[in-house]
């Protein structure tokens, strides 16, 4: 998990070929988390925080192994100001709290929908960041996502915003908001070494057994479901987060973020080839409509590829 922290102790790359593998090492994280919904489906009845405290628990416990395996300290790279424990702690945990929260006060078709507005928010909030600007191909490409995500959330069946829930409403916009501006807010912490992500995975796992313990009914994983459980915590919950931030600070910001309608759209395959769905037009159209706009928000990180720009202010948005 920490073998890209490395690479991260200098300022946010600047050569076109470095942020580009970046990008592709931070676009690994958009796989492991399309796994997600099929783990979990796997890891049976454990209940939502629990599932999160052990399966990101591994995650940090993992990577403190692998660093001390390497002779290095996880207590040193755990001392960091307030402010990065306040980022990282509250992006990773508080995109749990929020999700959980939407779904069990909003319909789970709204309530997903509204948080896959992440990586659109991802690319509207980058043009904030220090030499970048909205690039056009960054913002059809979340577009295209968006609109087939929305297709395949509600299997094309339109969605129903009714006021009983816009608590529930609200709280998917917050996960969203939460993940968005943590993905952003990082590169802003550009000289936080990724292995600081091991505490920010420890302090999400105790956040989240403390809500276990005061809001859900214990239940543990049986037999091979712990199997499963752990390796929640090696990929989708694990390892994704380390390469996540490596993306963000070092790789094409924007890029990443509209990739990431990938993930839904992986997710959904995935369990159709698990025998938990089936391919229908709604999903085949929804694919045309994410894949399309993957081509073309990686259209910029190819032209700024093949060119040799000083800054990142210099590279070129079309």
């Amino acid at each position: 998990m920490t073998e890209i922290a490395d690479q991260t102790s200098a300022r946010p790359a600047t050569e076109p070929g470095a942020v580009r593998r970046a990008t592709l090492i931070g676009s690994t994280a958009i796989l492991m988390w399309s796994t997600l919904a099929l783990f979990t489906d796997l890891a049976g009845p454990v209940p939502p925080f629990l599932l999160v405290a052990l399966s990101i628990g591994i995650a940090g416990v993992t990577a403190a192994a692998v660093m001390l395996a390497r002779g290095q300290s996880p207590l040193a790279v755990m001392r960091q100001p307030l402010p990065v424990w306040l980022l990282g702690v509250g992006g990773l945990f508080g995109y749990h709290f929020f999700y959980f929260l939407a779904l069990q006060t909003a319909p789970a078709v709204e309530a997903n929908l509204i948080n896959y507005l992440w990586p659109l928010l991802i690319v509207l909030f980058s043009g904030f960041l220090p030499g970048e600007r909205l690039g056009s191909s960054a913002l059809i490409g979340a577009g295209c996502g968006l609109a087939g995500t929305l297709l395949l959330v509600t299997g094309g069946q339109g969605i129903a915003i009714r006021a009983e829930y816009l608590g529930g409403y609200l709280a998917a916009l917050a996960c969203a908001v939460t993940w968005g501006a943590y993905s952003v807010l990082s590169r802003r912490f550009g000289d936080v070494p990724t292995e600081a992500v091991t505490g920010f995975c420890l302090g999400t796992s105790l956040l989240a057994f403390i809500c276990h313990v005061l809001v859900e009914p214990t239940v543990w994983p049986q037999g091979w479901a712990w199997a499963v459980v752990a390796a929640m915590g090696v990929a989708p919950v694990g390892a994704a987060f380390f390469v996540w931030d490596h993306g963000v600070k070092r790789g094409d910001i924007q890029t990443l973020g509209a990739l990431s309608y990938a993930t839904p759209l992986l997710s959904t395959g995935l369990l159709i080839l698990a025998g938990r769905g089936q391919v229908t037009a709604t999903v085949a159209a929804a694919c045309a409509l994410i894949v399309g706009g993957a081509v073309i928000a990686g259209r910029g990180l190819i032209r700024r590829g093949s060119s040799t720009p000083a800054d990142p202010a210099s590279r070129p948005r079309d």
